[in-house]
């Protein structure tokens, strides 16, 4: 918010958001500056002094501390003489101080925007001051500051036609409540009546010339601008009514008199009120309550389940509609109560009696008694209901247990009756004998059922249920099957004991077929798959080791044959025994799905999945030779690869070996003491050498490429491999070559910088000595150790640090951390050798050009080489000294440019 905030005043809270829009729009812009200008003047000539651009004249900050004493009586500390801008600024900051130590908190509002004549900051200032001084004090019926002053205005015009006061713009644009406020205070001034809606300028020019003129409120608005404006300034015309308020503030007493006596009238009236809906409300519930009671208290029903819920449901519509809007006009009626009295004892009144049989003790009386009645009921009403619903309740239970029951027995006696069990094979015997030692437990279960339905059935007939007969039918029927399934499972018991001694002897030798045949199926599908299986192997003593294991396979077949014969001879047993005692099914074993080759060539199967022992086992026989085969023929295959394996390694172990020793004497070569032409010479012809090599890597490449398509994948014999080969290859061909170029660039750099053969040989050996890892670089550490051995002087303390990072910079300028051996070598270069600068060409060419600031072509032309002379020329910028010749050149600038001083 651009102005001030009243931290005590929620109307100064408010003035971010009625009031921002002023500040963008310039018509009110315009009327703000007459107004507020017209306000501080009404003030400041009682000091005998004025305004004329408001924005202009408080940059001093002198009369913006006159205006603060006037309207507060208040003296301000002594403002700071002299006309600089930081005079100005302190005599702003002490009249904001002032404004602040009055509570008032100001938010954007600094002394640098009034001084420099910001005029939305000093508009906002000003308006801060009209609301703290001006418009903050007033007070209307509790209301203060802008809604009191609204309210006085909405007060005083209430009486005038066409007057209708909602805010402090459009409400007074036509100024008919200018003049009503006028007429209302000073009605011999304008003759109101006569006024009309239609004349707004008319209006506003009347308003604004009486108030002048008798009231000596100056002329702070424009009536042509409120007339024009769509929505006129609210600030500028707040400011202009609270100048109105102050004028007639002595009207007021009259007023607040005729206030009080309308206030007293309005407690009484309410308290009244109050009195007549207590009555009302009181007959009213006790009346629903007399009605409610005997309903209440009736405790008789039609014995019926239905009947008795439909009276339950009309008691729940009373708990649910009908009872809660009563209960809340209890507690209305308590709450009006209590009002009343406070009321009465506030003003001083005598309490409220309410009339016989209506106080509040008598309503709490009768509600207890209903409640009391209502508990009754319910508690009856749930009793009943409970009684009729456990009736119901064991009828219903009662046919539930009999239609299980009987769902349950349904085809038991025909099932106990069967003999299915005369046709079946052991296992299934045992199943049915399983199956009936089950029914018995279950019909033992269901004796429970069967004694509770009886129990139901007596219970029914002690209750006197209507449909009694009908129960104890259903029950005696009951009762009778029961007696007949208990005879009827005792004989099945008997039977079937008698047929499970007969069949015995076959489930015993199924028994055994099914313990012998299954491990022995089980050996064979693993020699199937063994015999099958896919493998993968890189040595001849791993396929080697297969061949081995399956020899070990072979020998174990001659005890498979013997397991085999063993059972197929359990299978003919069984047959002769079925055959001799006819029995159905007894050739089918319940206990295994395999089957086995009988004697004379039948194969014996059950009704589940089966598979032939005696096809599996010829199959068995018949992959081992196949086996065989394979395993000899991936022992070739692998001495074939061994042989492949040999022949790299032998190959790699050489070329690695030479690679390693050829590197070595390469860092050899260069860390050597002697000339540099010497250096290099070893390097070209140590090049020369390792080129010569290359056939070698070449039958390298076609060994590996052998190894490849025999998809060999590792090689014991050797610890190279092709990829680590061509790495080193590749590293010893790329040092070669950067070892030759960084000789050719030193012995560049030595004869360019005239270098001695000495001097270059100590930069060498420093650089070597501290390079621990051969690396060819140096640390920032191992940089520095190494000029300390040069002979420079670099301390330990902060000073030889930043002395070490500036030359740092120099030689890594990157930031890579490290320093390489060209960078140091031109570094060093440049420490021990005197090189040219920009100062000693510019010298030059000033010698050539005859002290001269500028030279030209001609000259060049003269004194340099012809390749060079155009060189300058066609670089050299034109020359733009005052004392110019035509085609001078500038040689300054080309000079710095020349040394990356400028741009060329």
């Amino acid at each position: 918010m651009y102005y001030g905030e009243q931290n005590d005043g929620a109307y100064m809270e408010q003035e971010e958001e009625w009031e921002r829009e002023g500040l963008l729009d310039p018509a009110w812009e315009k009327q703000q500056r007459k107004t507020f200008t017209a306000w501080c003047n009404s003030h400041l000539r009682k000091a005998g002094t004025q305004i004329e651009e408001i924005e202009e004249d408080f940059r001093q900050g002198l009369k913006l501390m006159l205006l603060l004493e006037v309207i507060s009586g208040e003296q301000l500390p002594k403002p700071d003489k002299g006309r600089m801008r930081f005079h100005k600024i302190a005599n702003v900051n002490k009249a904001l101080d002032f404004i602040e130590s009055k509570g008032v908190k100001l938010v954007s509002i600094g002394p640098e925007e009034i001084v420099d004549g910001n005029v939305k900051m000093t508009l906002g200032m000003i308006w801060t001051i009209i609301l703290r001084f001006a418009i903050q004090d007033i007070s209307v019926e509790e209301l203060s500051a802008k809604e009191g002053l609204l309210l006085w205005c909405q007060r005083k015009t209430s009486p005038y036609r066409n007057v209708n006061v909602q805010n402090f713009h459009l409400s007074f644009k036509d100024g008919l409540a200018f003049c009503a406020l006028i007429h209302r205070h000073r009605p011999e001034l304008i003759d109101y009546y006569k006024l009309s809606r239609d004349n707004p300028l008319e209006n506003l020019n009347t308003a604004f010339d009486v108030a002048e003129k008798h009231l000596d409120i100056p002329r702070m608005l424009d009536a042509e601008d409120m007339v024009n404006s769509a929505k006129p300034d609210e600030r500028s015309v707040m400011t202009y009514v609270s100048a109105y308020y102050h004028a007639f503030s002595g009207a007021q007493q009259a007023e607040t008199a005729a206030n009080r006596i309308c206030k007293v009238l309005k407690v009484n009236q309410e308290n009244e009120r109050l009195m007549e809906e207590y009555e009302r409300m009181a007959s009213d519930l006790l009346e629903w309550i007399k009605r409610t009671t005997p309903w209440l208290e009736n405790r008789t029903t039609d014995n019926t389940l239905p009947g008795t819920q439909s009276k339950l449901e009309e008691f729940r519509e009373y708990r649910r509609k009908h009872k809660p809007p009563k209960l809340e006009e209890k507690a209305k009626l308590e709450t009006v109560f209590n009002t009343l009295q406070t009321r009465l004892r506030l003003s001083n009144r005598p309490a409220y009696l309410p009339t016989e049989g209506k106080m509040v003790s008598d309503i709490a009386k009768a509600w207890k008694g209903l409640e009391f009645a209502e508990k009754g009921f319910e508690d009856w009403l749930l009793s009943e209901l409970q009684r009729l619903e456990r009736l119901d309740h064991l009828a219903q239970k009662f046919k539930h247990k009999c239609d299980i029951h009987e769902e349950w027995a349904h085809g038991k006696e025909d099932m106990l009756q069967s003999t299915d069990y005369k046709k079946c094979r052991l296992n299934e015997l045992k199943a049915f004998k399983k199956k009936h030692e089950a029914f018995e437990s279950d019909l033992a279960a269901h004796q429970d059922r069967v004694e509770q339905i009886a129990a139901i059935a007596q219970e029914l007939n002690a209750l006197e249920y209507h449909d009694a007969p009908a129960v104890n039918a259903r029950c005696q029927r009951i009762c009778d099957q029961w007696d007949v399934l208990g005879t009827l499972t005792q004989k099945r018991r008997v039977a079937l004991d008698e047929a499970e001694r007969i069949m015995e002897r076959i489930d015993q030798l199924h028994l055994e077929f099914a313990k012998r045949a299954a491990p022995f199926n089980n050996w064979m599908d693993g020699a199937k798959e063994d015999l099958v299986d896919m493998f993968i192997v890189h040595t001849t003593e791993e396929i080697q080791g297969l061949i081995d294991a399956h020899e070990q396979f072979k020998q174990t077949l001659g005890e498979a044959d013997k397991e085999f014969n063993a059972i197929i001879g359990l299978v003919n047993e069984v047959q002769k025994i079925g055959m001799q005692y006819e029995i159905t099914g007894a050739s089918v074993n319940p206990y295994t799905t395999l089957s086995a080759q009988s004697e004379d060539g039948e194969t014996e199967k059950v009704t589940y999945h089966h598979e032939d022992i005696a096809n599996k086992w010829t199959e068995v026989r018949q992959l081992v030779p196949k086996r065989d085969g394979v395993l000899q023929q991936e022992m070739i295959r692998q001495q074939n690869n061994e042989r492949l394996r040999l022949q790299f390694a032998k190959k790699a172990n050489t070329v690695g070996q030479w690679i390693e020793r050829h590197l070595d004497h390469l860092v050899s070569i260069s860390l050597q003491s002697g000339s540099l032409e010497n250096t290099l010479t070893q390097f070209k012809s140590f090049d020369t050498e390792v080129h010569q090599y290359k056939p070698n890597i070449d039958e390298l490449e076609r060994y590996n490429q052998e190894v490849q398509e025999a998809m060999i994948f590792e090689n014991r014999h050797t610890q190279y491999t092709m990829e680590s080969l061509r790495v080193g290859w590749e590293q010893l061909l790329t040092a070669i070559a950067r070892n030759i170029n960084e000789t050719e660039n030193q012995i560049l750099t030595r004869d360019s910088k005239g270098i001695t053969e000495d001097q270059m040989d100590e930069f060498k050996k420093s650089f070597n000595f501290f390079d621990k890892k051969k690396s060819r670089r140096l640390d920032p550490n191992e940089f520095k150790q190494c000029l300390v051995s040069l002979g420079f002087n670099i301390g330990h303390d902060r000073q030889g640090d930043a002395e070490l990072q500036k030359m740092m910079a120099i030689v890594d300028p990157n930031g890579t951390g490290f320093v390489t051996f060209e960078a140091f070598l031109d570094f060093m270069t440049r420490e021990t050798t005197d090189t040219d600068t920009a100062e000693q060409v510019m010298q030059s060419f000033k010698i050539l050009s005859g002290d001269q600031p500028y030279i030209t072509a001609e000259i060049l032309r003269r004194e340099l080489p012809p390749d060079q002379a155009e060189y300058c020329i066609a670089r050299m910028a034109p020359y733009k000294g005052p004392d110019a010749v035509p085609g001078a050149l500038d040689y300054s600038s080309f000079s710095t440019a020349l040394y990356g001083e400028s741009d060329l």
